[in-house]
């Protein structure tokens, strides 16, 4: 269950406080501590194909995009 979904059921429930009760202990997200889900891109917020070397902290794809205004060249 993705965070979106999650906060769209709890608009939905919250005038049902017993229902409500339920699904916030067994929906909601666990905190993480470790594994994929705990970096997310500084720009878009994706958790797929993070670089985090030299503090970067962005996905591929906006490294891409990006790796100019951030200082890198392309050597060929």
């Amino acid at each position: 269950m993705t965070t979106s979904s999650h906060t769209k059921m709890l608009k939905q429930l919250k005038n049902k406080p017993a229902i409500l009760k339920k699904f916030i202990k067994h929906n909601t997200p666990k905190p993480r501590s470790h594994g994929r889900n705990t970096k997310h891109c500084k720009l878009c917020g994706t958790t797929r194909g993070m670089i985090s070397s030299y503090g970067l902290d962005i996905c591929r794809r906006c490294f891409r995009l990006n790796a100019k205004n951030l200082g890198f060249r392309k050597y060929h």
